[in-house]
């Protein structure tokens, strides 16, 4: 064997050696991420996350997540909104970026271009302004589900608004919102991104001890009607989830609360 070959053969074996290599500290980062992101960040959040129905849930540092890899989204994203997080100031746009804490591997935002439907993020960046880290960490693939443009700059963005003023009023809320997700949905993209018919959001307010809840249901359509229209019981939308939403609550509080559709206690 000449030496030319010989070098060659060599300059292969190291190639493959430092290819292995690296996928190998990939793996192990990608699993630390993992590891990470399935440890709760605060008490309160862990106190009131929802139930699971696919097994995964992740935990970032300022919102939580249920994923679900079917419809390469959350099923639910949860976080606690404080007055002392509401913040009018303006950060950059960052680029999205795929959540690595995704066991199962969360959508690309390239699923959603030339799609005709908007990133439209589940805790919105508009909750998470009172630092960059906060707000950048909105645009991560699995905080997003795809939204009509109008919907998502329309209505759903009122509700977010009308959070945004319960937080101050009633000195913070707690707020779990997604699609419904279900078999035979419209999808987007190579991945296949589940486009939902209907959004809901859920409130709850624990002001001294006594819990109230509102939660709404929308179609995906943007509409003139005021936000007490979608008003419906948080019963309503567990059955159409599959969610048990607030488990952690004691149960005749958790059934009585969840039962009822009335707004008489919340100011719009």
């Amino acid at each position: 064997m000449n030496k030319k070959r010989l070098y060659s053969i060599i300059a292969i074996i190291i190639l493959i050696a430092i290819y292995v290599f690296e996928h190998y500290l990939n793996s192990e980062a990608k699993s630390a991420i993992v590891e990470e992101g399935k440890q709760p960040k605060t008490e309160t959040n862990e106190y009131f996350l929802p139930t699971s129905t696919t097994g995964q849930i992740v935990h970032h540092q300022n919102y939580s997540l249920s994923y679900s890899e079917p419809h390469e989204q959350a099923e639910w994203v949860a976080y606690e909104l404080k007055s002392s997080h509401l913040s009018s100031t303006n950060h950059k746009r960052p680029y999205f970026e795929i959540d690595n804490a995704v066991k199962s591997g969360a959508a690309h935002w390239r699923n959603y271009k030339q799609s005709g439907y908007d990133r439209g993020h589940l805790c919105p960046a508009g909750d998470r302004r009172f630092s960059k880290s906060a707000h950048d960490e909105t645009f991560l693939t699995s905080n997003i589900s795809p939204q009509e443009h109008q919907f998502n700059a329309g209505v759903w963005n009122r509700l977010e608004q009308k959070v945004r003023y319960w937080a101050k009023k009633y000195d913070g809320v707690f707020v779990v919102t997604g699609g419904i997700l279900k078999d035979g949905l419209k999808t987007i993209g190579e991945e296949r991104v589940a486009v939902p018919n209907q959004f809901y959001k859920i409130v709850l307010d624990n002001t001294n001890g006594k819990p109230k809840v509102l939660a709404f249901l929308m179609n995906h359509n943007d509409s003139d009607m005021p936000l007490y229209k979608f008003v419906v019981s948080v019963d309503e939308v567990e059955k159409l989830t599959g969610i048990d939403f607030f488990p952690e609550l004691d149960d005749a509080i958790e059934n009585k609360i969840e039962a009822s559709s009335s707004y008489k206690k919340w100011s719009f």
